[in-house]
């Protein structure tokens, strides 16, 4: 989590001290001020140095930062207090994280919101400590039970779970020797239609007891107290030898146990599916797993507040409410939930497309959403294994590694686009390939900084941020879209327009005529104007945005990178160090990144497979189904990182993951898709449509126009969403492309 020093609460300190304080520069939120080469950086650094541990502990003993403003302030000059406000710190728990928080603000490095590392229990919130804990502890009292979620609880699995339990009970009960546990199944029954306010408990049996007491009889006492010394009981004094051959016992694992054990699967299963119902799936595992399998006299069910927990005694389940609208945050191993569950849609869209290859079972529509549904979890374990791979690696380990895998995702899709389009001769899949490179630029440049402003102005009234950082790829920006549209618009100049068929509107031969699908064609005299200018043109460029882009990474990360002035804490207080415990360590990381780009290869191939009867069948424009669909869905994670930060008050990064992969959809990846045709002749040329050309150049002026001053709020971040949605509206009524 980034942390700032406040300019204003440094000057009202300063004010009460009554110091002269002058005009300090106006700060953004991550540090936009030339740095000075002054003696104020000295003393501050000297403070730095002799009081670090005074600064850890004003970091809630997780990291070491740059010296307060206020206590600059007291101590030293006004210069002092000018340079300390200027300073952005980075605290993090331990060095990886430190290295994945600065790998964020560096250009071309995949910005990653959640931590790749174990965080500290004690330094996690009460909210999300709830989310991780078992539904084993009672409360004080609180309100009443009675809410929505447990009423939806009541609704979905309540009544016909208790309605089973009847049902088992009634079985017991025929077979004699079961009865007890129909006695037990009674209970639950009533327990699981409310569990809310209950208590399911494990006692001791009477066997048990008789055993204790003898135990106890043989105690000697304490000579202190004057009484037997206190047992502390053993959870495993329930099971005594014969328990597991009883007839009973036998009866209850044939017949009731199984069913139960079945429904109770099914409920977590689909809880957990449900994410906000997890306390449900837990609910449910914890009886399957525990409780049916407890002797039934060691159980007891109770209602909370006659409750109290005997000394002989253990809270097995204590529910209060099934819904929890925090479990987004949930984790399994620093993945979150919603990318948990949607591994198993992976799987399922692999199995569909290459064993179903006639469409008997699904049909191709289908198959296609799946394709495209799965890309997004495999987007996550991508990206969350290049910020693992580069926090724990050096600078030029990560540097390639997001380089080599940073636009695989897209560049998957793209290649097998156009292999499937070279192979059947049809021109549409370049097209296709064309509006999705589009939608990608237009979307980074307008949607995603636009929905961030939105949502982050809802909770900050005006955000900040660096506009120095921002103008370098808003530079970068201007010279890839010029670079890309160059060869599109030299064959606007001296191509030879071609039109299908032309009609007389007034009958008269020197009339007006109406033209359809009007086109430069660069082939004209044997292609003499495309392979002797145009095709020359695109290969120079196609190397000079990459170097281009080389120049703009060694411009902010080598001889630049004072523009972002950041700052990573990186000691703690003795006794407080917290040593870095990954999710993923670098092997594994590095098998996780290369299953998921085998797997995203296989969901593109499916798909470029079955895209072909929506492209033919579809009365939406495909230059629409390219700019929206194929172009935004890979992008989702990205665009939820983006809102994170944004809510953080931290937009820096939120414009910088829309630049940089604008950045790299020209100065990367279209070359990329250049230097492939080469290798392996496909339909795809650098000539786009007049609609892409004119989209994307009001996109980055636009852009750069909202970003010229280093501030912002929802009303500019709401023109950008709406300018996005008139494009959108623009290329859904626009006419298809010729060859489609």
């Amino acid at each position: 989590m980034a942390t700032e020093n406040e300019p204003g609460r440094c000057h009202r300190r300063c004010a009460q001290e009554g110091l002269d304080v002058p005009k300090v520069p106006e700060t953004h939120s991550d540090g936009d001020i030339t740095r000075r080469g002054s003696v104020c950086d000295r003393h501050c650094a000297a403070i730095n140095n002799v009081q670090g541990d005074l600064g850890c502990h004003q970091h809630h003993l997780r990291g070491h930062a740059a010296v307060s403003p206020a206590l600059c302030c007291q101590q030293h000059s006004e210069e002092v207090c000018e340079s300390c406000v200027v300073k952005t710190t980075l605290t993090a728990e331990n060095a990886v994280e430190a290295n994945k928080l600065s790998n964020n603000y560096k250009f071309g490095f995949k910005k990653w919101k959640s931590h790749i590392t174990a965080r500290p229990w004690e330094d996690r919130s009460e909210i999300v400590k709830e989310l991780y804990s078992d539904l084993n502890v009672i409360r004080g009292p609180g309100g009443s039970t009675v809410t929505c979620g447990n009423v939806l609880y009541l609704l979905l699995f309540g009544w016909w779970l208790s309605l089973l339990y009847v049902l088992v009970a009634a079985g017991m009960f025929v077979t004699v020797v079961g009865v007890p546990y129909g006695r037990l199944c009674w209970d639950l029954a009533g327990y699981f239609l409310w569990p809310f306010g209950k208590v399911i408990q494990k006692t001791e049996s009477p066997k048990s007891r008789q055993a204790l007491d003898v135990r106890e009889a043989n105690t000697e006492s304490s000579a202190l107290l004057g009484g037997p010394t206190p047992h502390r009981w053993d959870p495993r004094c329930w099971v005594d030898e014969g328990y597991w051959q009883r007839a009973g016992t036998v009866a209850w694992l044939c017949l009731g146990y199984p069913l139960l054990a079945l429904a109770h699967g099914l409920v977590c299963v689909t809880a957990w599916l449900l994410v906000f119902l997890i306390p449900v799936a837990k609910l449910s595992a914890r009886t399957a797993v525990r409780v049916l399998l407890l002797p039934p006299e060691c159980v007891r069910v109770c209602r909370l507040r006659m409750t109290e927990v005997p000394l002989d005694g253990e809270v097995i389940l204590c529910c209060y409410r099934a819904v929890n609208p925090y479990y987004y945050k949930y984790a399994v191993d620093g993945i979150n939930v919603f990318a948990v569950n949607l591994l198993p849609l992976v799987l399922v869209t692999l199995v569909l497309g290459y064993v179903d290859s006639h469409n008997q079972l699904t049909s191709s529509p289908v198959k296609f959403t799946l394709a495209l549904l799965s890309i997004m979890p495999l987007s996550y374990y991508i990206g969350m294994a290049i910020a693992s791979i580069s926090a724990q690696s050096n600078f030029a380990v990560g540097a390639v590694v997001n380089a080599t895998f940073g636009s695989i995702t897209e560049l998957t899709f793209y290649i097998t686009a156009l292999i499937k389009g070279s192979r059947e001769g049809n021109r549409c899949y370049a097209e296709i390939v064309k509006s999705a490179l589009t939608g990608t630029l237009v979307g980074c440049v307008l949607f995603v900084p636009g929905l961030c402003m939105v949502i982050g102005g809802i909770r900050h009234q005006e955000q900040r941020f660096n506009s120095r950082s921002a103008g370098v790829s808003s530079a970068l920006l201007f010279l890839s879209v010029g670079g890309v549209f160059a060869p599109t618009l030299f064959s606007k100049v001296y191509g030879k327009l071609v039109c299908g068929e032309c009609h007389n509107v007034t009958q008269n031969p020197l009339g007006h005529y109406l033209c359809h699908n009007c086109h430069f064609d660069l082939m004209d005299n044997n292609g003499t104007l495309y392979y002797s200018h145009v095709q020359p043109l695109v290969y120079t460029v196609s190397l000079l945005l990459p170097a281009a882009y080389l120049i703009g990474l060694f411009f902010t990360l080598k001889t630049h990178s004072h523009i972002y002035d950041i700052h990573i804490s990186d000691c703690h207080m003795p006794g407080h160090h917290h040593s870095a415990v990954v999710h993923w360590s670098r092997w594994r990381a590095l098998v996780i990144l290369l299953l998921s780009t085998l797997c995203m290869s296989a969901c593109a191939d499916l798909a470029t497979e079955h895209i072909s009867p929506i492209l033919t069948n579809s009365t939406i424009s495909q230059y629409f189904i390219g700019v929206t669909v194929l172009a935004m869905v890979p992008e989702l994670p990205e665009i939820v990182n983006g809102i994170q930060f944004a809510l953080q008050n931290n937009l820096s990064l939120s414009i910088e993951i829309g630049n940089c992969i604008a950045v790299q959809v020209c100065m990367l990846q279209i070359p990329i898709l250049v230097l492939f045709t080469i290798f392996y002749p496909t339909n795809f040329t650098l000539v786009f449509s007049d609609l892409h050309v004119y989209a994307s150049m009001f996109s980055v002026v636009l852009m750069n126009y909202i970003f010229m001053d280093g501030k912002c709020d929802y009303f500019q971040g709401t023109v950008l969403v709406m300018v996005y949605f008139i494009l959108l509206a623009v290329y859904f009524f626009a006419p298809s492309p010729s060859g489609c």
